[in-house]
């Protein structure tokens, strides 16, 4: 119990002196809205962006953590700039849990589709902050790549994450940094959405707060 305490404690010191404002999380998804109508107020790119969707996700159009797996490292394959282990199925578990904006476990989609452009979005901040093109972001080019991203990391906050998603020289490889920046952002507009007095802080009961932490 009092290493508990300890730890939690540690956190809270981390995280007290952030200042939610400066964070800048993606917009959430669209509502899920009836086939029919959804596609009648599209225009010709999300018309072709949803057939290859269907194609990628199958007959049933939700895409689940195996499927998202697949897809992302049949991608990343093809790209020899990015240094990756590839994404495994506990991180794309991750992924499906923080953009499930209807809990049916898999992502339909509108969420896939907002996952994917996240995902072109970061990659390119990658590539750009990848200075030395070693593949990797090294420990030094990390802070600006999230702050480019909107999210500007406080020096504690900064080093838990290396010591939770970087390997031990502390760069981070394509796929964790997808996998912090997909929790990192889901998580921020989490906060936003639950701060309805935009006062920076927000009170959650041991239920909110488990459903929260644990499908994340």
């Amino acid at each position: 119990m009092f290493l508990a305490k300890r730890l939690i404690g540690g956190i809270m010191d981390v995280v007290s002196n952030i200042d939610p404002s400066q964070f800048v999380p993606s917009d959430p998804p669209p509502p899920r809205r009836p086939l029919a109508y959804a596609e009648a107020d599209e225009n010709d790119e999300e018309k072709q962006f949803r057939k290859v969707f269907h194609h990628l996700a199958g007959d049933d159009m939700e895409v689940s953590p195996n499927e998202l797996m697949n897809i992302l490292n049949k991608i990343i394959s093809k790209h020899d700039d990015l240094k990756t282990d590839g994404f495994s199925i506990e991180s794309c578990r991750s992924m499906v849990a923080v953009m499930d904006s209807d809990s049916t476990g898999k992502l339909g989609f509108h969420e896939f589709k907002y996952l994917w452009n996240n995902i072109k979005k970061w990659q390119g901040i990658y590539k750009s902050h990848d200075t030395d093109r070693s593949g990797v972001i090294g420990s030094g080019e990390l802070p600006q790549a999230f702050k480019a991203a909107g999210f500007p990391l406080n020096d504690q906050l900064f080093q838990l994450i290396i010591r939770r998603y970087s390997d031990e020289h502390g760069d981070l490889d394509f796929d964790n940094f997808i996998g912090c920046l997909v929790r990192l952002d889901a998580m921020c507009r989490a906060f936003k959405t639950l701060d309805k007095d935009n006062n920076g802080s927000i009170n959650l009961d041991i239920k909110e707060w488990l459903q929260l932490t644990m499908y994340s």
